[in-house]
């Protein structure tokens, strides 16, 4: 230990022994901190590559297409865009653009800091319990976080969700340390200050952690003495995020759409959130219901013999679990403010609560054998999701890469190209060509008004099919290409109308995963070749 260092207090541990690895330990038995690191590491890396492995056959969607173009703008056209919308995306943005500078912007490059960050986030919750328990159980409980339905998916996504779970997680082991030890921990709560500031800056949500480390500070006895010095590092980081906090609020008419689009129902919270697949969702709940009810038991029992909880691993992960969320659920009646994704940053504290279930099984006379089951079951039913999550258009049926290989196959130099501009700007096919210029080489777009790298919003702004045919923009243009929106077995009609209106038929059509591609032609254009 470093000279001057604060020392590190005891911790009480769970009262229940075992033989087993996966059991609640008995006092002392924890994991060694060398070897602990050297394992959270390799957790860690094992981690991003499952996130990392397929990450790039999907298409990109609408939100990663909102991070792609962002991104890719001008430094100047980025402030300028961020002003008026997105404001509370604005640092991750910032560090995209330089990361594209590097690496470029295919799609597996942008997605791979998403991988970096549920390593980093593997990583501290293998680290987290193991100051709880031994090496096996901490190594479970990352290999939970790793595979976890809604931390894969966040690891394989171009959006700051992964991001917020690992300051989450990190967050967590900076509060973990600072009751492990004695004295101000000044430097400690410096770096929960530091930590918590640039996290909610790129997530404003995660401003919502304060109520659960302020839960945890009120309910743990190491903690409890130092609610002032958590106060006040919480309050100082709320200070420094202040304005962002004001452009949230400028800007809170961006997120009105979620009032239709997805209610807090109970398939949202218990599947959506945090698991996606029916299977995957009845094994988690089971072994979250365990170990709730054998923590539960056990309080009583300490609170009949007048004891002190203390510090618990039990009592971390359950505030993380459920009062960010819980607060999001209370206000989403009143307001629009909860899609399933934003429990990103609770994830990890959801397969820790499973770990431990698995932990409490393998308390039970033989559940040894029980505990070892349920984990592979965990790990076995995590596959086919993480497969899922991996197709080619698993991302809101978006099929993008299918309509650039189709434009690029089929259209001939000199022909125009309309892309369904009736859709919402995140679902608009032209979003094919704004994230992957090059196979739409031989077209004009017949409608581009402001392209976005210009446009005050992250998308292009576009001219009516009307209003482009008076500016003269189809003359001379024998060959046209539509791109319909697909979503759902729902194909738009869009421009097929105006299209025929300027004296174009349909001599082609190819209906894909999420579009409809159709080819038009001035009568008599087709004879003439």
């Amino acid at each position: 230990m470093l000279r001057g260092a604060p020392k590190e207090r005891p911790i009480r541990s769970d009262p229940v022994t075992s033989t087993d690895a996966l059991a609640p330990p008995t006092t002392g038995e924890r994991a060694d901190p060398r070897r602990l690191g050297v394992w959270a590491a390799v957790v860690g890396v094992l981690a991003v590559a499952a996130s990392a492995a397929g990450s790039w056959i999907p298409s990109l969607w609408g939100d990663e297409a909102a991070s792609l173009m962002s991104a890719t703008r001008p430094l100047g056209s980025l402030w300028h865009m961020l002003s008026y919308v997105d404001a509370v995306h604005g640092l991750y943005y910032l560090g995209l653009h330089g990361w594209i500078d590097v690496f470029g912007p295919s799609p597996f490059s942008i997605r791979f800091p998403s991988a970096l960050a549920i390593g980093v986030c593997t990583t501290a919750v293998v680290w987290l319990c193991g100051r709880f328990g031994t090496l096996p159980f901490a190594v479970l409980a990352g290999a939970f976080t790793a595979t976890l339905p809604r931390l894969i998916f966040a690891g394989e996504e171009a959006r700051s969700y992964a991001i917020g779970a690992a300051f989450a997680a990190v967050l967590v082991v900076i509060v973990v340390e600072i009751g492990r030890r004695q004295g101000s921990a000044r430097g400690w709560w410096i770096a929960y200050t530091a930590v918590f500031t640039v996290a909610i800056w790129t997530f404003l949500y995660f401003a919502l952690m304060a109520v659960a480390i302020g839960a945890v500070v009120l309910l743990s006895a190491p903690l409890r003495g130092r609610w002032r010095a958590w106060a006040t590092s919480t309050a100082i980081a709320f200070v420094l995020c202040s304005p962002l906090a004001w452009f949230g609020f400028l800007q809170r008419r961006q997120i009105a759409f979620l009032a239709v689009r997805e209610s807090v129902t109970a398939e949202v919270v218990l599947k959506n959130m945090w698991f996606q697949e029916w299977w995957f969702t009845i094994l988690a709940w089971a072994l979250i219901l365990v170990a709730v009810a054998a923590f539960v038991a056990e309080v009583v029992r300490i609170r009949r013999r007048g004891g002190e909880l203390g510090l618990r691993l039990e009592v971390v992960a359950l505030c993380w679990m459920v009062l960010p969320m819980g607060v999001l659920f209370a206000v989403t009646p009143f307001t629009a403010v909860y899609t399933a994704r934003y429990g990103t940053f609770s994830a990890p504290a959801v397969a820790i609560v499973m770990a431990l279930g698995v932990r409490r099984l393998a308390a039970f006379g033989r559940g040894r054998w029980i505990a070892g089951l349920a984990a592979a079951a965990v790990l076995v039913a995590a596959v086919p999701v993480a497969v899922l999550q991996r197709g080619p258009y698993a991302k809101n049926q978006s099929d993008w890469n299918d309509i650039a290989a189709y434009i690029q196959t089929h259209a001939r130099p000199g022909d125009g190209i309309v892309f369904d501009d009736g859709a919402r700007p995140s679902q608009r096919t032209r979003l094919a060509k704004a994230t992957n210029p090059a196979p739409f080489a031989n077209t004009t777009d017949l409608l581009l008004k402001t392209p976005f790298t210009r446009s005050y919003t992250w998308y292009d702004q576009t001219f009516s099919i009307a209003h482009a045919a008076e500016r003269g923009r189809f003359d001379g243009v024998d060959r046209v290409w539509l791109v319909e929106l697909n979503f759902q077995g729902v194909v738009d009609t869009w421009g097929q109308r105006d299209l025929t209106d300027l004296g174009y038929h349909r001599t082609a059509r190819h209906v894909g995963a999420g579009s409809m591609i159709l080819l038009y032609e001035r009568t008599g254009a087709a004879s003439s070749r």
